[in-house]
């Protein structure tokens, strides 16, 4: 069974979303999904539908408007219907739910839900193509924003988990370049975070202070720990996002 996965990357770039948004689209038989249809801009758009003939079914990985906004349009275009996670970017069909499979031409796709970036965050298994896209969950050349507390360091690490299951499938990240060894990569990134929470607790017993989400504490910590850090507002949510995790530990 034949599939192919083509990415087409908005002109969108910033220290948030690295080289541009990744949008894919997945062909199997002679029908289409595209995965995260990005910002909404004529030039993106157009090269989206140029990949495809049929486009049958649009998936968003999480809300945020540089994955999504392009979705009504998109469905506009092409008559598909639009699914994620949250009933907010479907369109004509029912939410997503962790471990569905959806048909796709001669080929099947599977849903794994994967929170932590946002708790509505999800990646896309293509068993075929030995290949996984993750949304922001990874990225390609950094690591991802926990928005906590709607995203969670516990929830994250449970999703590293499950995507290191997957084996060496390669990723197909929301931003950057593709990841040949996945659970390679995959286990990078959670010594990364356990790094940063020793450095946490460090720090903590540094300054004689109990693990809480506090507005002042944090503070401190990113002063701390990320000086200088050009994304402050970053650093303040995977500060509070491992405070929380330490508190509850």
């Amino acid at each position: 069974m034949a599939v192919d996965i083509a990415q087409v990357r908005a002109n969108n770039p910033s220290p948030m979303t690295l080289t541009g948004t990744n949008t894919y689209v997945i062909t199997s038989g002679e029908v289409s999904c595209v995965v995260d249809p990005g910002p909404l801009e004529a030039e993106h758009l157009d090269a989206i539908v140029a990949t495809a003939e049929q486009i049958v079914l649009v998936l968003s990985t999480h809300r945020h408007s540089d994955h999504t906004a392009a979705v009504d349009e998109l469905v506009a275009r092409t008559g598909a219907s639009a699914r994620a996670i949250s009933p907010e970017w479907c369109r004509g069909a029912e939410p997503l739910h962790n471990g569905e499979a959806i048909a796709l031409g001669d080929t099947s796709l599977r849903i794994l839900a994967t929170p932590g970036h946002t708790s509505d965050s999800m990646s896309v298994l293509v068993p075929e193509a030995h290949a996984v896209l993750t949304g922001d969950t990874v990225l390609g050349g950094s690591t991802t924003v926990l928005e906590y507390p709607d995203g969670t360091l516990r929830d994250y690490l449970a999703s590293l988990d499950q995507l290191e299951k997957l084996g060496a499938s390669r990723i197909l990240p929301g931003h950057g370049d593709e990841i040949k060894a996945g659970d390679e990569a995959v286990r990078e990134l959670r010594e990364h975070r356990l790094g940063r929470l020793k450095q946490i607790q460090d720090a903590l017993a540094q300054l004689g202070e109990a693990p809480r989400v506090d507005e002042g504490l944090i503070d401190r910590l990113v002063e701390l720990i990320y000086p200088g850090v050009a994304a402050a507002g970053a650093a303040r949510l995977s500060v509070a996002a491992q405070l929380d995790y330490l508190a509850g530990a």
